[in-house]
């Protein structure tokens, strides 16, 4: 679907971990040492799909609303989905965040079926606890074990603490309530801190009832999830205070534009000779919607190599380089196609070019507001 997914090199650490955790425990079920090892793989990879899936539930349904993403990526407590824009309402809010819980009970559902038919219900929970059970079968072990970590990863993920899935839903209920995103952010941040330290009061009572690996796995993810909390109500602090600035308090009005029907050889010649070292311009139809970027390489292997007769239109690029004009600074704050591109095309609601806005104008007038506010 176009979605770059990656991984941290923090994830290969605790797929080795999780690997040599399940296969002595598989072990003990199975009684062979060889398909112990390869149950424990399959299951590894399998609960990591899982994770993988459920976060492609969030990017599939963003792009739905609307909201680009620039990937998903595992790391070490999970997997996640980076969205190029914050969610513009509570509706939105929501959807986007039970979209990954939705696809993690459908996984439990389907997978307790096959399971329950394959074993029974008796003997599925006993495979599910990893107890030995009237069977040798990998396959049934395997299903049976995926139901019962997509169950822990379905309660834990559905904790209202931010970042959490279920603090974001969470968030979108205070924020439909209240009508103020600023004040659910910090709602729901402050459930995340809460929960983080009680996550890392338990990893500091399993160290002292000596279960190192438990509690230390406690403590660090109690950490990150309070770090992230608490950056999200900093961020919520911080934009309270630009509430009223748009993009096109900002942004250039009057950009430079080529003309959709230019050929290739003449927006060449007219513009990038004209404004040497620029990269791109923004390409504009007649009636002044945005048609994408000319870029300087793509435009020039056109006007050289292939003659330039062609309009400028069919080298254009960009899927993922707009805003809206009328929307709060705030939507570029954690915009990644601005950190990328290091500007944004501004359109309308009819999708016609506005202006230009930079990361240069953007830091210009944050700093500026900043010290006057």
């Amino acid at each position: 679907m176009g979605i770059r997914v990656g991984v941290n090199v923090s994830w290969f650490f605790v797929l080795f971990l999780f690997i040599f955790v399940l296969n002595s425990s598989f072990e003990d079920v199975l009684g062979n040492s060889a398909l112990a090892f390869w149950t424990a793989v399959a299951a590894a990879f399998g609960f990591f799909g899982s994770i993988l899936l459920h976060e492609l539930g969030h990017a599939v349904v963003a792009r739905r609303e609307g909201i680009g993403v620039s990937g998903i990526d595992l790391f070490f407590f999970g997997g996640v989905m980076k969205m190029n824009s914050d969610t513009r309402s509570p509706g939105q809010e929501f959807r986007v965040a039970v979209a990954g819980p939705v696809v993690t009970f459908a996984i439990i559902v389907v997978a307790a079926l096959v399971s329950t038919l394959l074993l029974g219900w008796d003997a599925f929970v006993a495979a599910a606890r990893l107890r030995s059970v009237a069977t040798d079968s990998a396959i049934d072990l395997w299903c049976s074990f995926l139901v019962s970590m997509n169950v822990l990863l379905l309660a834990f993920n559905l904790v209202p603490a931010f970042p959490l899935d279920g603090g974001r839903i969470a968030r979108s209920t205070v924020w439909k309530i209240t009508g103020n995103r600023n004040r659910a952010t910090k709602v729901s941040g402050y459930l995340g801190m809460g929960f983080a330290g009680l996550l890392i009061l338990y990893g500091v009572w399993g160290l002292t009832q000596s279960d190192a690996t438990g509690g230390l796995w406690a403590i660090v993810l109690g950490y990150l999830l309070g770090s992230s909390a608490r950056a999200a109500v900093a961020q919520s602090d911080f934009t309270e205070r630009l509430q009223g600035i748009t993009v096109a308090d900002v942004m250039d009005a009057e950009p430079v534009a080529i003309p959709a029907d230019l050929s290739a050889m003449q927006a060449w010649d007219d513009y990038f000779l004209r404004y040497h070292g620029w990269p791109w311009f923004a390409i504009v139809e007649a009636d002044g919607r945005y048609a994408g970027l000319a870029h300087r390489a793509a435009v020039e292997h056109a006007a050289i190599t292939e003659g330039g007769a062609m309009p400028v239109r069919d080298v254009a690029s960009g899927a993922e380089d707009r805003v809206r004009f009328d929307e709060p600074i705030e939507t570029l704050l954690g915009s990644e196609a601005l950190r990328r591109l290091g500007a944004l095309m501004a359109v309308d609601a009819e999708g016609r070019l506005r202006g230009v806005v930079t990361v240069e104008q953007v830091t210009r007038a944050l700093r500026s507001h900043l010290q006057s506010a």
